[in-house]
């Protein structure tokens, strides 16, 4: 176990226990798949495949949004080697560029995780209604339950989260593939002919991609519990990173082996279409027990996420207890509030607005890393960097305009909820000032 923490300034305890260096690249390539893999593969391909106007097009958006995830993780993986502390981005923010720009990123990316926790918890219980339809009338139980037990497990220890993480990904990766190789022995489908597409069409189907992509941090968020962060942080991301690229590759492929570019365009859910054609009139009850399984691991990554975040801002003593680690190594008062604020959320079914507004936030960000790393390169130039961004200042700044250019684009396709964050955004101080006073 690491040394106990220093206490923050102004208080007078220190934390009895601090989290324990014990995880591995195989927990980082576990969390990484286990976040960004969700339902989202199966949904946004026929989105994007409405949009395009060939195989090549629709291909090349999916091949774009991997290449902004690995300009990403090249990118990012040197602040979490050079900063090996547990939260994420609110930790390279409030290193580069002061305590309330920290804080704003990571209220904005908690808050957003846990609506993400309650969100695939629904989509999970959905999964499971389908197949057993006496729980559908009670998916938001159903859900409630699938988060709660999680953080009892979650609980016992960052051993058992590791095990629990890794077992899940495992699962899930093996079901696709699963999937896939279904899907090219069944076959047959046809060129598609060519379609009209618009810039707006095509701009919404990479915002559609780069979603589904989105996780790729995920295992910078546990940078204080990495046994060699200088080593191992920069391998599991990229591990992660590959491994969900090849199966989303793999995924689209097989499904346009079986439906065809305009067979999919337009469907609500492709993977139900394909299951249809690939299994017969069980297929949706297939497809369904595939959704609940990659989602559980999803949900399980993004409530260790969002533990990890708080955990951050509390050391900083916003949140009183919520730095406080137990013997396993888990930070339970952490733990606990937001498998509480998600349970809350998919009961009160808050998690859609919340997500609609977190749109925004989700790429400003990344935003704000990307601007961290060249600003903590100028900032603190002899600083040990285990890591150094490969392809830096090339890298970097290719993520950053991307990054911008999706901000812009968002602001321009949804400006209604864009103009609620900025709102909220102005909203922040106030209500980071008002934390600062009572805590």
């Amino acid at each position: 176990m690491t040394p106990s923490l220093p206490a923050a300034a102004g208080s007078g305890t220190v934390p009895a226990r601090s989290l324990l260096r014990i995880l591995g690249v195989l927990f980082g390539w576990a969390v990484t798949v286990g976040s960004m893999i969700g339902a989202g593969i199966l949904r946004a391909p026929g989105d994007v495949a409405q949009a395009t106007t060939s195989v090549m097009v629709f291909l090349g958006l999916w091949l774009a949004g991997a290449l902004y995830a690995l300009l990403g993780a090249l990118s990012l993986a040197e602040l979490g080697a050079m900063i090996p502390e547990s939260g994420g981005q609110t930790v390279f923010v409030r290193r580069a560029f002061g305590a309330y720009p920290g804080f704003v990123v990571g209220w904005s990316d908690w808050i957003s995780t846990c609506a993400a926790v309650a969100a695939i918890a629904i989509v999970l219980a959905e999964s499971l209604g389908a197949v057993v339809p006496g729980l559908l009338n009670a998916k938001a139980l159903v859900a409630s339950l699938t988060v709660l037990l999680l953080m009892a497990a979650h609980w016992r220890g960052v051993r058992t989260s590791g095990r629990v993480q890794t077992v899940t990904s495992a699962l899930k990766a093996l079901a696709f593939a699963a999937l896939i190789v279904a899907c090219f022995r069944a076959g047959g489908s046809g060129a598609a002919p060519p379609r009209v597409a618009t810039t707006v069409g095509l701009i919404i189907a990479l915002q559609a991609v780069i979603y589904t992509y989105d996780g790729w941090a995920a295992a910078l968020y546990f940078s204080g519990e990495v046994r060699n962060p200088g080593r191992e942080l920069p391998r599991s991301m990229l591990f992660g990173l590959l491994s969900v690229m090849v199966i989303y590759l793999l995924v689209n492929v097989a499904f346009l082996a079986v439906l065809g570019l305009d067979g999919m365009a337009g469907s609500m859910l492709v993977a139900d279409d394909v299951a249809r054609i690939v299994f017969g009139a069980g297929g949706t009850s297939i497809i369904r027990t595939l959704i609940a399984v990659s989602l559980l691991s999803a949900v399980s990554a993004n409530l260790l996420l969002g533990t990890r975040v708080v955990y951050s801002l509390g050391r900083l003593q916003r949140f009183g207890a919520m730095h406080f680690v137990n013997a396993g190594g888990t930070p339970t008062a952490a733990l606990a509030l937001s498998a509480g604020i998600a349970v809350a959320f998919a009961l009160t079914g808050a998690f859609e607005r919340v997500i609609a507004v977190a749109a925004f936030f989700f790429v400003a960000n990344y935003t704000a890393s990307f601007l961290a790393v060249f600003w903590l390169r100028r900032k603190e130039p002899d600083t040990p960097r285990p890591y150094r961004a490969f392809g830096h200042p090339f890298s970097t700044g290719a993520a950053l305009l991307i990054s911008l250019a999706f901000l812009a684009s968002a602001a321009l396709t949804d400006p209604r909820h864009s103009a609620v964050a900025v709102v909220l955004l102005l909203l922040s101080y106030p209500v980071y000032r008002w934390l600062g006073r009572t805590t």
